[in-house]
């Protein structure tokens, strides 16, 4: 296995740590949680992820967040009988080959283009407002 197949829009297990939980002092994520890979940038020191968690719980309002529609719970290897949000107003990011949390395993799926980049787009303009935990070490 290798880290090859983690590229943007695909969907992985990864032990998310919600900014909340670090700003208590936390510094490990409570439990395996599928999480969208936002970005993958190219470094030489290695790659660098931007993840967005994925929840069952429905987000407060006024969340930057998006209601995953059954077809693309599908594609990304998801629960298809559960209502899931991607959450887009908090991210982790991380350094493949450097984390302690990032497996090489294949992802369990992949959102549409069609679905994912207008997200992505959101993202970007709204990034200097969001929440970021850093999981590099």
């Amino acid at each position: 296995m290798s880290f090859e197949d983690i590229r943007t829009a695909c969907v992985i297990r990864y032990p998310y740590l919600w900014p909340r939980e670090a700003g208590q002092g936390e510094t490990e994520g409570r439990k395996n949680r599928p999480v969208a890979v936002g970005v993958r940038i190219e470094r030489i020191e290695g790659d660098l992820l931007l993840l967005f968690p994925i929840t069952t719980k429905q987000p407060e309002g006024g969340r930057f967040s998006a209601e995953i529609p059954a077809m693309e719970r599908r594609r990304a290897g998801l629960d298809t009988d559960l209502r899931l949000w991607i959450i887009l107003d908090e991210y982790n990011t991380d350094i493949i080959g450097h984390s302690f949390y990032l497996e090489p395993e294949p992802p369990i799926g992949r959102f549409s283009k069609a679905f994912f980049l207008p997200l992505v787009r959101e993202f970007v303009a709204r990034r200097k407002a969001l929440k970021g935990v850093s999981r590099v070490r």
